[in-house]
């Protein structure tokens, strides 16, 4: 990859605050060609009391909150948590002693989320501006990190891994919905800030994306195709990518 760091965060950035200022709704990360996003990520009984500009706002690939067996009174941090609607339902889960802070380095996201946050009383739930590379929490905060189609957009996927075990209590969990690979892509491909922003440029191989969270400290990791349990990465064509659930664990004696 020959792009610096910072124009694909201010590709990225200007593409989502293009989003939040222009778009009342959407339910896909990215181009249908590009990857498998859903139009139904969620149940429906999921959604109940929730609005229209909440729901519509998802730019996901998949569930990371039941993913992530959230648990009353739990700390949930979620990376590039945009205005959309994974907060409000980790909120859900988590009840009134439970906190989730969402993180998203778009203040056109941010602005919208903390307005929808007003508009569905959710007083446990606050956004605050950062990149994922440099969580603005403290250390041992979380009780789960939850991402939903954000981390493919990094550029440097090592340091957002390590910023997630150290934003993990003890024990800690990952539960994320991303996009990877099979294989890697050309070069062409990977260096082109449009399909970044669609998130398909900075997906990487599965393999390498386990692999990164192993270095950062995970245990328990897996990467697996979303969709049927018998999907395996053996059958995905080289270099597709595809809509993956992604779960580790912080070791608790750290």
């Amino acid at each position: 990859m020959t792009k610096s760091f910072d124009a694909i965060h201010t590709t990225v950035r200007e593409h989502y605050a293009d989003i939040a200022r222009s778009r009342d709704t959407s339910s896909e990360c990215c181009e249908p060609s590009a990857c498998s996003c859903s139009d139904s990520l969620y149940s429906a009984d999921m959604l109940v009391n929730l609005p229209a500009d909440v729901t519509g706002l998802s730019l996901g690939c998949g569930d990371p909150i039941t993913l992530a067996d959230l648990r009353p009174g739990d700390t949930v941090v979620d990376l590039g948590s945009g205005g959309r609607i994974d907060c409000f339902l980790a909120a859900k889960r988590v009840g009134a002693e439970g906190r989730i802070i969402g993180v998203d380095m778009t203040p056109e996201m941010i602005e919208r989320a903390r307005a929808n946050a007003v508009k569905v009383g959710a007083g446990n739930v606050e956004f605050r501006v950062g990149q994922i590379e440099a969580l603005p929490v403290q250390d041992a905060t979380a009780d789960a990190i939850i991402s939903n189609c954000v981390i493919n957009l990094s550029p440097d996927k090592p340091k957002v891994f390590r910023e997630m075990f150290r934003a993990l209590k003890s024990g800690g969990r990952v539960a994320v919905s991303d996009i990877v690979t099979s294989g890697p892509m050309p070069e062409a491909l990977q260096n082109n800030l449009e399909a970044w922003s669609a998130c398909v440029s900075g997906a990487i191989p599965a393999e390498e994306y386990a692999e990164g969270l192993r270095d950062a400290g995970f245990v328990d990791v897996q990467v697996k195709p979303k969709g049927s349990a018998d999907t395996a990465l053996s059958l995905i064509p080289v270099g597709t990518p595809f809509s993956a659930l992604i779960t580790a664990r912080k070791p608790r004696s750290l």
